[in-house]
């Protein structure tokens, strides 16, 4: 059956693709996806044919991959961080279902909750939870609804999309938001160009992270209740000291 992949390249750097999304982009006829994107890989495919669109040209995009798939070519959907993770996975099992002959195949990659959270520390090393603040595709109050529960119930949380030319005040609504069950002292930190050029992070107070030099590039992270600074990176517990008391005071419990 034709085949479309759906291949995440994680920031964009070649260090971050995966072995298995290199093979799968090496054996493909065709590489698409979101022209920035294609922009980030095309230097290392240099023999590839390639076709990409704008934002919010994505079903143009999908329809174009499992149409060329139909007609016999190897297509690989390019997307940043995961396909399956804001990507492009889903639009394309939905539209691949109103053909039938084309399989999609998803390529995991690196998603910027991850590489982000590498830079930091681990901030997310214990429950957490991903929110886009984009309202392009999901309705504010719902993402508002969204933000409140996950702080509610003391999430670390990595926001997606945090502030925009158009979304400019997005962010200190969902900081404002959050504040209602977080303290403004809870730890958190942003990135920005993770695994990019000019890659800057730096670690904040909830109460001042709305001020911040955030944009698009940018990811996002509100710590929990237990989140701390240890050393000058972000950190939250698992909890293990709950249970191995020994091991963080040494063996005879000192």
């Amino acid at each position: 059956m034709n085949t479309v992949y759906a291949v995440g390249i994680g920031p964009g750097g070649r260090a971050f693709f995966t072995d298995e999304a290199v093979h799968v982009l090496q054996a493909a006829d065709v590489i698409a996806g979101y022209t920035v994107y294609i922009d980030l890989v095309k230097d290392y495919f240099p023999d590839k044919e390639m076709f990409s669109t704008p934002m919010m040209k994505e079903i143009e995009r999908c329809r174009w991959a499992i149409e060329t798939a139909r007609e016999g070519k190897n297509v690989a959907m390019v997307c940043s961080g995961d396909a399956g993770v804001y990507g492009m996975a889903g639009l394309l099992f939905e539209l691949a279902d109103q053909y039938g002959d084309v399989n999609i195949e998803v390529v995991a990659g690196v998603t910027a909750a991850n590489s982000g959270a590498a830079v930091l520390g681990a901030p997310i090393g214990h429950d957490f939870c991903l929110i886009s603040l984009s309202d392009l595709l999901t309705p504010w109050d719902v993402i508002e609804k969204r933000l409140r529960c996950a702080a509610e119930a003391d999430f670390a949380v990595c926001l997606y999309n945090p502030k925009s030319k158009k979304r400019a005040d997005y962010l200190e609504k969902a900081c404002n938001i959050m504040m209602e069950f977080k303290s403004p002292d809870t730890i958190c930190g942003w990135v920005r160009n993770i695994g990019r050029e000019g890659q800057e992070y730096k670690i904040v107070k909830l109460s001042d992270l709305g001020d911040e030099p955030i944009d698009m590039f940018t990811t996002v992270f509100v710590g929990s209740k237990t989140t701390r600074v240890i050393g000058e990176r972000m950190v939250t517990p698992r909890g293990y000291e709950k249970h191995e008391d020994h091991y963080f005071r040494g063996n005879d419990g000192r």
